[in-house]
């Protein structure tokens, strides 16, 4: 806990007690549903919380923002995310039904009531966002492909424009070689010193 408190210093009270319950939360609904790997679930904090939160040193969402966490998986980027932002609605989807179970139960716990969690593949879904957030779910020319049309073109809430915000790892020269729309390459390893973020991304596509 004290690696968010290093780099988010001004979070409230009911925000460090959110933040605080993830460890037990996670440790025991992986008991039940294997959701992150016995190895990261004693790194949570470096490894999913503030991973999560690096979009949000770049990327900081104003109050109002209705976003799309596609691949879920146990709830990461999403909750981390739905904690810092209370004033933002955060739509969860996965394809995985106990995956989503995860989610709303942590969700549930926490008191989090801007969190809907659903299984639903991402190119069913209806519903218009300013932002789409992901980790590591598929390779970006797919991922594009899913939720462009997901989001809303006719608001403009943030700073930035409403797009796509992903977290990946490794060389991605190979992968963005087709990828024929405009992108950014945030290095994380500039915003956190700790080792696990030498080769880790956030990857911003701006979708107009």
């Amino acid at each position: 806990m004290e690696v968010i408190l290093k780099y988010f210093p001004d979070l409230s009270e009911k925000q460090i007690q959110q933040f605080s319950q993830l460890q037990a939360l996670y440790t025991e609904w992986n008991e039940k549903v294997n959701v992150v790997s016995r190895k990261d679930i004693e790194n949570l904090y470096v490894r999913h919380v503030l991973h999560s939160l690096s979009i949000a040193k770049l990327f900081p969402f104003k109050d109002g923002n209705k976003i799309l966490d596609v691949g879920t998986g146990g709830g990461f980027p999403g909750i981390p995310l739905a904690i810092l932002y209370p004033n933002c609605q955060f739509h969860l989807v996965d394809s995985i039904a106990k995956k989503i179970k995860v989610v709303n139960g942590v969700a549930e716990a926490l008191g989090l009531e801007n969190v809907k969690g659903e299984q639903i593949r991402a190119e069913k879904i209806k519903s218009k966002y300013d932002i789409v957030v992901s980790r590591a779910v598929t390779r970006i020319v797919e991922l594009h492909r899913w939720i462009h049309n997901k989001i809303d073109q006719d608001r403009q809430l943030n700073t930035f424009d409403n797009g796509l915000i992903c977290l990946k790892g490794g060389d991605l020269k190979e992968e963005f070689s087709t990828f024929k729309h405009s992108y950014q390459f945030h290095d994380i390893k500039d915003l956190f010193e700790e080792d696990f973020f030498d080769t880790k991304k956030v990857v911003y596509v701006p979708i107009y």
